[in-house]
């Protein structure tokens, strides 16, 4: 008789499972965790639904290990990677690995330490022991490092009072992952449009069935604080919710909202985490201890138990597209979650995508409008600066007129914001003798100079080398001079215009990590910084309560590029730039220089025409028939030999499938030709919007040419980069 056998999926560039003998007396369901021996090693694996009732030779199987303690992959988080698996072409081994971070476990944590004041006198007595003492009269138990820390002492002393017998010590429960969150401590006085916003997403949560809302509102409307609500209603019905943020310096403000809100932090799940702390929220998500989650896109694909409530902040952001390895977009695939969870989703944008604009056009998703800014302060206006009329003098980047407005801003105790999309000091380094530029070994890109840390570095594989003191070419000593602007440059002018002002740059590439990136975000908040010079990361939900006045000093950087998303960017930025003004007591100002104050993107931002943008570009999408009008895929070819990849890549064209109405362009070198050592070429599927993308390409895969040498092929469904 054959044994009874399971289905597993490994955590590998595998599309489908291996079958494993199940030994008797063990119970297994999809979902369960298992052991299992592959070749000469074990590993992790899923069981996964719909296999193991055909017939197999019983002495060609291997036997499951052993079934682990974790808890199983939940219903809902199996449909989101079968669905993904199939909708971006990726390995559903893949998939499953963005789940599967239960390898990652340190194991069992430390043993957690308290002290409370016992019987007896000290052998001496010491100031510092005194105010131990002192401190510890309540007859509490403190932690020991909390202790020494709240007392104002070393950890030595602790110690010396518990071999005295003064203190004794008291084993405390392990610290839990994430404290449970009040829904009713702190709520919230919200305006009539706040709270017309809130009772529709309440509804939404209390109808426990999937629905998708779009928060439309004005930067500084207080969107945070609606859905804060819809997460109040998921925790007095006892559930769990999921938000999802764009960026880990995001994490430190929402954080203390969170915290004033509902009188604990939510759990964290983010790179930044660490790996033992990690571990805790997984399980504790799990085992349905943690509530509320705030994390990056990989908390998407955690193991929640009764998912009731999905938030995606800053829905426009491009930091949600996975562009390495599994291709996804982390909002879409939220909706897909969300779906299979039967909960609500929320997504919050003050500048929505075009795709969230057009499904909530259609009425596929719910419109929540916020149009005024909460306690009545006024969206700061925007005035053009045309550098063809009013430009800086040569060699500088701030326009006369820019730097007047600066000055008065910051005399008046205001803070002033120069937005620059450009991180380095300078994007090009050349040799002023032969023209020589400097270009990265790896890439077909240059190497951007960052004199805070006087490198040389490639912002596409992280190639860094010192500047050199001769021109690499024609060995001429000090001839490499930087051309253009980036923050750090623009930093060192402002010395110059303002040289009694307290100036910061903030930029993401800066030494000191999130910890200095976080203290330097409170310090501009508090007002200790009288003008700060920042790349995107400024445009992202921050708060400053003092900044009266937004400079961007190349409102064109993003345009011209031949990107079709670049006028939705540059429209989405730049607004988003302009609403950190005059959220204070200060009323708000925005200046654009620009040399094309006529473009149409450039004229809705100095209209404040948000509606007119949102025409004009929708219009020109569907005319164009892309997305999302259309359907787009992207397949780029690349090898380390260039004759290799070109020649893949014609191949590759050569056999695509016919289909009415679909047009593959290319191949055609990528617009970064070389990156990481590897040359590039580009192949793009454009088909119409009903069009099933994902079956096309699986049907032109199977008929490819095999793939040789290192040669590799990436496949990205619905692309957001085109270089």
């Amino acid at each position: 008789m054959s044994p009874r056998t399971v289905d597993v999926l490994l955590p590998l560039g595998l599309d489908t499972p291996y079958s494993y003998a199940v030994p008797e007396g063990l119970d297994l369901e999809p979902g369960d965790l298992v052991h299992v021996p592959l070749g000469t090693r074990g590993m992790i694996g899923c069981v996964w639904p719909g296999g193991g009732s055909a017939p197999v030779d019983a002495a060609k199987i291997k036997s499951v290990k052993a079934k682990l303690t974790f808890p199983p992959v939940p219903p809902d988080l199996l449909q989101l990677i079968d669905w993904m698996a199939d909708y971006t072409l990726a390995p559903k081994g893949m998939v499953l690995r963005l789940a599967l971070r239960h390898g990652e476990s340190p194991g069992p944590q430390r043993e957690r330490v308290g002290v409370r004041l016992a019987a007896g006198e000290p052998s001496r007595m010491t100031a510092a022991r005194a105010k131990l003492l002192a401190f510890l009269a309540d007859g509490f138990v403190r932690g020991k490092g909390e202790a020494a820390r709240e007392a104002g002492v070393s950890p030595s002393v602790v110690d010396g009072l518990v071999d005295d017998g003064v203190l004794e010590t008291v084993v405390l429960p392990p610290e839990p992952a994430a404290e449970t969150p009040d829904p009713t401590h702190a709520a919230p006085a919200l305006s009539d449009a706040q709270r017309l916003a809130s009772d529709a997403l309440q509804q939404a949560v209390a109808a426990k069935a999937f629905s998708v809302h779009l928060l439309d509102g004005v930067t500084g409307s207080g969107k945070t604080e609606v859905y804060f609500e819809a997460v109040a209603q998921a925790l007095a019905e006892g559930r769990q919710a999921l938000i999802l943020l764009p960026e880990i310096a995001l994490t430190q403000a929402f954080l203390d909202r969170f915290t004033r809100r509902f009188g604990v932090k939510p759990a964290e799940w983010h790179s930044g985490v660490a790996s033992r702390r990690r571990a805790r929220v997984l399980d504790g998500v799990a085992k349905g201890e943690v509530q509320v989650v705030a994390g990056a896109r990989s908390a998407l694909f955690l193991p929640f138990t009764d998912l009731g409530l999905v938030i995606v902040d800053e829905e426009h952001d491009p930091a949600y597209k996975q562009e390495d390895g599994v291709c996804y977009h982390a909002r879409d695939m939220a909706v897909v979650r969300a779906r299979f969870a039967r909960a609500p989703i929320v997504l919050t944008s003050a500048t929505p995508s075009i795709e969230t604009e057009v499904n909530a056009r259609r009425g596929r998703y719910g419109r929540l409008a916020l149009p005024e800014r909460f306690g009545g302060a006024k969206v700061p206006g925007l005035a053009p600066i045309d550098l063809r009329k009013e430009g800086p003098a040569r060699g500088r980047w701030i326009s006369p007129r820019l730097a007047q407005e600066v000055g008065e801003t910051v005399e008046s105790g205001g803070q002033a914001l120069l937005f620059l999309n450009r991180r380095g000091y300078a994007p090009l380094t050349l040799c002023r003798s032969c023209g020589h530029r400097m270009k990265c070994p790896s890439c077909s890109a240059w190497l951007v100079e960052h004199r805070f840390r006087r490198r040389l570095s490639c912002h596409h594989c992280g190639y860094q080398a010192p500047v050199p003191e001769v021109c690499p070419s024609c060995n001429t000593k000090d001839s490499l001079i930087p051309c253009g602007p980036g923050v750090e440059r623009l930093q060192e002018e402002v010395q110059t215009l303002f040289p009694e002002a307290r100036s910061l740059v903030l930029s993401s590439d800066l030494t000191g990590g999130i910890e200095r990136m976080r203290a330097e975000l409170d310090a501009v908040a508090r007002g200790e910084v009288d003008i700060v010079i920042g790349t995107q990361l400024v445009a992202k939900g921050h708060n400053f309560p003092g900044l009266a006045l937004v400079g961007v000093v190349d409102a064109d950087v993003g345009l011209g590029q031949g990107d079709p998303r670049a006028a939705e960017r540059t429209f989405q930025l730049v607004h988003q730039v302009a609403g950190r003004a005059g959220r204070g007591a200060a009323e708000g100002r925005g200046f654009l220089q620009t040399h094309m104050p006529e473009h149409p993107v450039m004229q809705a931002l100095v209209k404040g025409d948000r509606a007119a943008f949102y025409e004009t570009e929708i219009a020109a999408r569907q005319e164009a028939h892309l997305p999302p009008f259309g359907r787009l895929a992207s397949l780029v070819v690349s090898a380390t030999d260039g004759h290799a990849a070109e020649s893949h890549a014609r191949r590759l064209a050569a056999c695509a499938p016919l289909a009415d109405g679909v047009r593959v362009l290319g191949p055609a070198e990528a617009p970064l030709a070389i990156l990481r050592g590897r040359h590039r070429w580009r192949l793009l599927v454009r088909a119409p919007r009903g069009f099933d993308l994902s079956a096309y390409l699986r049907h032109w895969r199977a008929a490819a040419p095999k793939v040789t040498g290192n040669t590799r092929v990436a496949i990205d469904v619905d692309p957001l980069s085109f270089l």
